[in-house]
């Protein structure tokens, strides 16, 4: 059986992980759960926050639990650092729950690739932050991040 390419492949540059950072945000920014796993191995493994995952089909339940809870959820990931099969991330994202509050999550990834692009391993640490819906700063309408839109460095983030 031939495995799907995810390009750009490993070994990365600073300019295909970040390309490869950019298409992380927007998949995850179309909350498409089915689409967004496939990004990532069969057996991929991950720790986010204090929830262990292993392969496709949990990722799919846990992107689908995740985005049921944050409505209005808005991504915006920034390369940290990068090595031959490893890319490092910042992110922040904003979400509203279900009683109206507001948050602002910000986290940082560690991936591993396979040689065909496909991510293998993702640790992901979190952290929320209520805010106020006029600190709100990720407006755009919901789906990709605008090319023009603030970086989280532009932002202060």
């Amino acid at each position: 059986m031939t495995t799907a390419q995810r390009p750009p492949l490993p070994p990365f540059t600073t300019e295909t992980a970040i390309q490869k950072v950019r298409m992380a945000e927007d998949g995850w920014n179309s909350r498409n759960a089915d689409k967004v796993a496939l990004a990532y191995t069969a057996d991929c493994t991950w720790r986010n926050r204090a929830e262990f995952i292993q392969g496709r089909a949990e990722i799919t339940d846990f992107l689908n639990r995740k985005w049921a809870k944050e409505l209005e959820y808005r991504l915006i990931k920034e390369l940290w650092a990068h090595s031959e099969n490893r890319i490092a991330v910042r992110f922040a994202y904003e979400w509203l729950d279900d009683s109206g509050q507001w948050y602002r999550s910000y986290g940082n990834e560690n991936w591993q690739f396979d040689e065909n692009g496909l991510m293998e391993k993702r640790i992901a640490s979190i952290n929320d932050l209520p805010i106020k819906p006029e600190e709100r700063l990720f407006h755009w309408p919901q789906g990709r991040r605008p090319d023009e839109h603030p970086s989280l460095s532009d932002l202060g983030l």
